[in-house]
């Protein structure tokens, strides 16, 4: 029984420990030029939401990862894939397309995470988005 109640203890803490870092980092979260990009989603009624990601690039292409628990941004995105972007001071409009399969593969192993980084996050999954030109 004490066995028990010091893993639950721990699991507690280590709760708090994500809970903590994940809100912090999504209030403090710096916009650095060249490494991050304003992104702003809209939800069903057209109200933009801005959140400030990390730029990625790979082949010559622009993506954004959802790499925390909190991914509003990343639902909209998916409902509603028109999407803008400021890049060093210039908001363009993209298109969202959620990446899958091989492209998410080769995405991840060109941007991975160190183990810390995913212990203060909780090992969240990792989802991408391609951010094209609008058609």
């Amino acid at each position: 029984m004490k066995a028990l109640k010091i893993i639950v203890i721990a699991l507690l803490v280590y709760a708090g420990i994500v809970t903590a870092f994940e809100s912090l980092i999504g209030y403090f979260q710096p916009a650095q030029p060249g490494s991050t990009i304003a992104l702003t989603t809209f939800d069903s009624s057209g109200t933009p939401h801005d959140r400030v990601v990390s730029k990625l690039e790979s082949d010559g292409q622009l993506y954004v990862a959802a790499n925390h628990w909190p991914r509003a941004w990343y639902h909209r995105a998916l409902a509603n894939p028109k999407v803008q972007a400021t890049i060093d001071g210039v908001k363009r409009d993209f298109r969202a397309v959620p990446v899958t399969g091989e492209e998410h593969d080769r995405v991840q192993s060109a941007h991975p995470h160190g183990l810390v980084f995913l212990f203060l996050t909780g090992f969240p999954p990792r989802y991408f988005v391609r951010l094209d030109p609008p058609q």
